[in-house]
């Protein structure tokens, strides 16, 4: 899980996520608010049209019957106690107050008379449910309205100040599936938008492997098309750089072979039998380098195609023909993996790292397993010699075309520092890689490790 955070995709789908769900739950702050303030509004609505329709009653009832009146009204609307005639407290018009004075219209008075909330309680309650009318409980408020006869009457009413409704018991439900559906078009937007720069990234690493493989499309965003675009230049550039050194080895190659066998013949009238083997073997020489040259061109090219390839059997046969042809070759393990490889390369690249250790070491073990790489199964081939090794600084270097090392190994063997590097180039061709490393009970190993 970790590993697919890591990826861009991962983050991408975070970000998607992230930014998405903030945005939801401003917008659901946003909106709790304003239903807060809707059914404030609600609430203050409904009590002033009770007070609207009490003082417009009231006021229509004759002053002999009002006492009457509001003592039948107070059962169920706001209590009232008729006043005096007299002056209006001296309170500006504010909130509530101007609201219901706007209702009512000219001719009535209205002025606010904030009490505490005990003042709205029936009598004898007042300490023993104050708390209930506090906050966030209903606000008593007290007004004084003066009629058009100018007669006053005080009202006493609670502005609801309560918590909104709960929420429905399926909000929850919605909520969440309005979650995995966020989730799910965040990680698909994460996967669309990747998925032309991972195609790009396995076209890049196919590229080692094989640079004939189709073109990549052209589609997508413009900066994707622009990159897929480079990329394929840059697959017909390599591509024809590769053909044109090869073809270029290959004509020297085939050019060189006239005059050297030219030149052998001519040595061959050479009297001085001495000098005429000395030259001779120069000349065998000069003419294995000129082969391995050509053998180092092709073994960049991937011209070969791809074929399912039993690695187990290809080790058998190879083993076989080194051990027929008088060489000390021992075949260890299975795998029973198949491979898709290039065979006849491979079998090049397992000769010379054969021919290597027997030369070199006197003998060649080979011993093969599977092993498990970052999820992934690999097919490693080791192949140990019985030689002294080599130094830890040239492990690397001895991989360099034309490499050798004369101190222990001579001319005479008849190496020509190519054949690891053809090696390793062929191993590159398939995924895999080669490494040199001294084993701790001696001799010198290399381990080969091909993808399956």
């Amino acid at each position: 899980m970790m590993r697919y955070f890591r990826s861009m995709s991962g983050r991408v789908f975070l970000i998607l996520l992230a930014g998405v769900l903030a945005s939801a739950a401003l917008t659901w702050w946003l909106a709790f608010g304003e239903r807060q303030r809707t059914m404030s509004q609600f609430r203050e609505t409904r009590v002033l049209e009770q007070l609207e329709q009490f003082v417009l009653a009231l006021d229509a009832v004759p002053p002999t019957s009002r006492p009457a009146f509001v003592s039948t009204v107070r059962r169920f609307g706001p209590r009232a106690e008729l006043l005096p005639a007299g002056d209006m407290p001296a309170q500006a018009q504010e909130g509530f107050a101007r609201l219901l004075s706007e209702r009512l219209g000219a001719g009535f008075s209205v002025a606010t008379l904030p009490q505490p909330a005990t003042a709205c309680l029936p009598r004898g309650r007042g300490a023993s449910v104050q708390s209930e009318l506090t906050p966030p409980h209903p606000l008593c408020d007290m007004l004084v309205v003066r009629l058009r006869d100018g007669a006053q009457v005080r009202l006493r009413f609670v502005l609801p100040r309560g918590a909104l409704p709960p929420l429905r018991p399926d909000f929850f439900i919605y909520l969440a599936l309005f979650m995995c559906s966020i989730a799910a078009l965040a990680y698909w937007v994460a996967r669309m938008s990747t998925a032309p720069l991972k195609q790009l990234a396995h076209a890049a690493e196919g590229l080692g492997n094989n640079l004939d493989q189709p073109p990549l499309p052209q589609q997508g965003t413009s900066e994707i098309r622009l990159a897929t675009a480079a990329f394929n230049a840059m697959q017909t550039r390599l591509r024809e750089h590769i053909r044109q050194r090869t073809q270029m080895l290959a004509a020297i190659t085939h050019d060189l072979q006239t005059p050297l066998t030219r030149l052998r013949l001519r040595l061959e009238k050479v009297e001085d039998t001495a000098l005429r083997e000395r030259l001779i073997e120069d000349l065998a020489h000069t003419q294995a380098i000129v082969r391995e040259g050509l053998d180092l061109a092709r073994s960049v090219d991937a011209s070969e195609a791809l074929q399912p390839l039993a690695i187990d059997s290809l080790l058998d046969s190879v083993c076989s023909d080194a051990a027929d042809a008088g060489q000390p070759v021992t075949l260890d393990g299975h795998t029973g993996l198949t491979l898709p490889a290039r065979p006849v390369a491979l079998r090049r690249c397992l000769t010379n790292l054969i021919d290597n250790a027997v030369q070199y070491g006197q003998a060649a073990r080979v011993a093969v397993l599977r092993e498990m790489i970052d999820d992934r199964t690999w097919v490693r081939i080791a192949i140990r010699d019985n030689g002294p090794g080599i130094p830890e600084a040239h492990l690397q270097q001895v991989f360099e075309p034309f490499h050798r090392l004369e101190s222990s190994r001579s001319r005479q063997t008849g190496g020509t520092g190519l054949g690891l590097t053809i090696a390793a180039n062929i191993a590159a061709q398939h995924g895999g890689s080669i490494t040199l490393a001294n084993h701790p009970e001696g001799g010198l190993e290399a381990v080969l490790l091909l993808p399956s």
